[in-house]
């Protein structure tokens, strides 16, 4: 019987979920807030991620659970602490989920994830490594298997975009200020969000010499999904005077592709296009992914 997970216990060493993962072992570093600082060994590396439990889980009942990137050069904690803080959002009564923030490995002399199906060849293989840790974690709690979400900021929205790619086990994908790397063919119908500033110059809204358009990869998943190929739309402006055009493409395979486009937005996590010296104390972006999660399942 699967063990109840509390987070004021001591935590003891995981057992073997896959042939791939030659130990696992789980760090006693547990924040005053519950974000738990964790780590498995997959194929002889400790892979590091950060782990947050709701407040009001019971150990018992199946949470929906969301994996959250970060981006390039960049790592879990200042992600959580200074960008996307989504604990507020995952307490909310009768709607709680789990949150995940994995940390990305040096490939290249950059702290990058690996999007590619080839994944192992060159650099760490980022895929496995999630599937590997999504059966780990539901080791220790009751994961709602129907309801496994995956988002991310730049790179690690390129990643979550490949997740929905690659991976059968993800209900749904989104993507901030990031871009599709790889276009891999896939029969799997799978609800995306797209959000980026139409300033960009990252990952530049309208493309470049290196990057598709984000029409480019909205039309890629309008076409996987089998969405109306014709949006419905709708804008706002935020009290900090920024407008978003919200783009619903929709009747498709039981799922929907969904795009909000940041006017003048720069490459930002915030949709609000605001920077938080010490910390986000309300995600709204992470909010916006969550309420388009929320509505899909496997």
């Amino acid at each position: 019987m699967k063990k109840v997970f509390y987070i004021a216990i001591a935590f003891m060493a995981l057992s073997s979920c896959s042939n791939t993962i030659e130990e696992a072992t789980i760090t006693p570093d547990v924040f005053p807030d519950g974000v738990m600082k964790e780590s498995i060994v997959l194929n002889g590396i400790s892979r590091d991620y950060l782990l947050y439990v709701p407040k009001a889980y019971n150990g018992r009942d199946p949470l929906p659970i969301v994996f959250n990137f970060h981006g390039e050069n960049d790592n879990a904690d200042d992600f959580l602490w200074q960008t996307s803080d989504m604990r507020t959002i995952a307490n909310v009564t009768d709607n709680e989920f789990f949150i995940v923030y994995p940390q990305a490995r040096i490939c290249d002399g950059k702290v990058t994830w690996n999007s590619s199906s080839q994944a192992g060849t060159k650099c760490n293989d980022d895929l496995s490594f999630i599937n590997v840790l999504i059966d780990s974690i539901a080791s220790k709690v009751e994961i709602n298997t129907d309801k496994i979400f995956a988002g991310g900021y730049s790179e690690g929205g390129t990643f979550a975009l490949s997740l929905g790619m690659s991976n059968n086990r993800f209900a749904a994908v989104g993507s901030v200020a990031g871009t599709m790397s790889v276009f891999d063919t896939t029969t799997q119908a799978t609800p995306v969000i797209f959000i980026h500033g139409t300033a960009d110059s990252t990952y530049p809204y309208f493309g470049d010499v290196n990057t598709e358009s984000i029409q480019s990869q909205l039309d890629f998943w309008i076409k996987t999904n089998n969405a109306d190929s014709t949006p419905s739309t709708s804008s706002e402006t935020s009290p900090y005077g920024v407008t978003i055009d919200r783009y619903q493409y929709l009747n498709g395979n039981k799922v929907s592709v969904e795009h909000h486009k940041v006017n003048d937005g720069l490459h930002m996590w915030n949709i609000e296009q605001i920077v938080y010296p010490a910390g986000n104390p309300d995600d709204e972006t992470g909010l916006l992914l969550w309420k388009f999660f929320e509505c899909h399942s496997l």
